[in-house]
């Protein structure tokens, strides 16, 4: 005889009811918070400017139907393309996340909170071209710095204790979570359209992570979270609406996700939402690679100038030696044949094996006409992994957050080179004195990839400057960076 299913609707899990109390009543007062954000935002759009260089990207960009036109609809920054909220979202999370060079979330779950601009962006512009047609007032990019603090919180909070890759599933569902309730709120949805939408985006099938993992590696991770942070959007939209929501979709035994996804597990939570990961977020500055190597390639980068003042070469090296942490083992240890840039930007013996060769790491390094060079395959084999437990320790300390490694090179003539550690990136808050001027070079750069001097300046005065930029007009903000 079955057992009696209740049929009673259940109260809204306290997961959905934490983010949107959060997103809905908690008021943001931190300076840091905000001058974090805006380094964030100016980085965040460098990064897709200097992807629209790859046409494996700039394919994906535009409207679905060539060709449609979308009155008011939000613009997407470098190109030419004015969109639907939904479109114009991907496109921008697309450019963002392609060369794996945006910021950077470590914990339990890892990811990439800026890929929630893409939503984020794309509503604040449309909400605003929208607002002055019907003679309103705009956003503000105040509001957008809002909305990327608290989508940041969002996503950084949910992956502190919760391991969703160690279950098969890609970061980008809290990409889309964080994206979903952060742009509901922006439409003006009351708290329970906003959970009905939360709800939405937990009980969507969520992505794999196959692309990003041999023998599948590839460009799909590159613009999975343009998709998340879309889909963020249409859900919202649905949700105001009226679409109705799934109150228990997290608890529900047998159907919930917990029990489908999650090995029966409920999350599990280290602090309560604030300003938290804004405030620590790393940034990726120096090199486009895969956080967990970053501090492996600057280690690298110092052997390069030590093996030349030895008038050595990498011909000259037996093997070398990466002391690490567990989650960089887990996910960029590679060896073997490596297919596109998807599956080279995912492999730390790459990665260490370009900057020993060449002194550096840039975008370009990961195309097929540098990884002919067979030297990199050669000194990739040289190279293994070991986990130090310690570095494993410190990489979950939240006092810390380090992401170490270590590298230690021994010579054909029987020399041990002395071990290179680097706990610290550049980019993290422990770095942020030297970080930040780096920051804003490498927004230059890229300003100046897509833009005429007059143009660059006048990003350049209002993006550097607090106050200007977060008085500005969502749309006037945009407009600057219109080909």
């Amino acid at each position: 005889m079955s057992a009696h299913i209740p049929n009673e609707r259940p109260a809204p899990d306290t997961v959905l009811t934490d983010i949107v109390d959060y997103v809905l009543n908690y008021e943001i007062t931190s300076g840091l918070a905000y001058e974090t954000a805006r380094n964030c935002l100016i980085d965040t759009l460098g990064c897709g400017l200097e992807a629209l260089d790859y046409p494996a990207c700039t394919k994906l960009m535009g409207p679905i139907v060539p060709g449609t036109i979308v009155p008011n609809g939000a613009k997407v920054p470098g190109t030419q393309f004015q969109l639907d909220p939904v479109q114009a979202a991907f496109n921008i999370g697309a450019m963002i996340r392609w060369l794996d060079f945006n910021d950077t979330w470590l914990a339990a779950e890892w990811g990439h909170p800026s890929d929630n601009l893409g939503g984020i962006l794309a509503v604040a512009d449309w909400l605003s071209r929208t607002a002055i047609a019907n003679g309103k007032k705009p956003l503000l990019m105040r509001d957008v710095l809002t909305a990327m603090i608290k989508a940041h919180e969002i996503q950084g909070c949910l992956a502190l204790e919760n391991s969703f890759n160690k279950v098969g599933l890609d970061h980008v569902v809290l990409v889309k979570v964080a994206s979903t309730a952060v742009v509901a709120h922006m439409l003006g949805l009351e708290r329970d359209e906003i959970i009905n939408a939360v709800s939405l985006a937990w009980v969507d099938g969520q992505s794999l992570r196959t692309y990003r993992h041999s023998p599948n590696t590839g460009s799909r991770k590159s613009w999975a979270a343009g998709d998340a942070t879309s889909r963020g959007v249409r859900l919202a939209l649905m949700a105001a609406k009226g679409e109705m929501g799934y109150p228990s979709v997290l608890t529900a035994k047998t159907w919930g996700f917990y029990d489908v996804l999650f090995k029966g597990q409920p999350f599990k939570f280290q602090r309560p939402y604030g300003n938290y990961v804004m405030e620590q977020i790393l940034f990726k500055i120096s090199f486009p690679a895969e956080f967990h190597s970053q501090t492996a390639v600057e280690a690298a980068m110092m052997l390069h100038h030590k093996l030349a003042a030895l008038d050595k070469t990498t011909e000259d090296i037996r093997r070398i030696t990466i002391r690490t942490h567990e989650a960089c083992i887990r996910i960029i240890d590679k060896k073997g044949k490596l297919d596109n840039p998807a599956d080279r930007d995912h492999c730390i013996q790459y990665m260490v094996a370009v900057p020993l060769i060449f002194g550096r790491l840039t975008a370009a390094d990961y195309e097929d006409s540098v990884a002919a060079d067979p030297r990199i395959d050669v000194l990739r084999d040289k190279i293994t992994c070991i986990e130090d437990p310690q570095f494993t320790a410190d990489y979950h300390d939240p006092d810390k957050r380090s992401i170490a490694n270590a590298l230690t090179v021994e010579l054909t003539d029987g020399t041990v080179l002395d071990e290179v550690p680097v706990e610290y990136p550049i980019g993290h808050k422990r770095r942020r004195a030297d970080g930040i001027p780096l920051l804003e070079a490498k927004f230059k750069t890229n300003l100046a990839r897509r833009f005429p001097a007059k143009q660059q300046a006048a990003i350049l005065k209002v993006s550097l400057d607090q106050q200007a930029l977060e008085a500005m007009q969502v749309n006037d903000y945009v407009d600057m960076y219109v080909i």
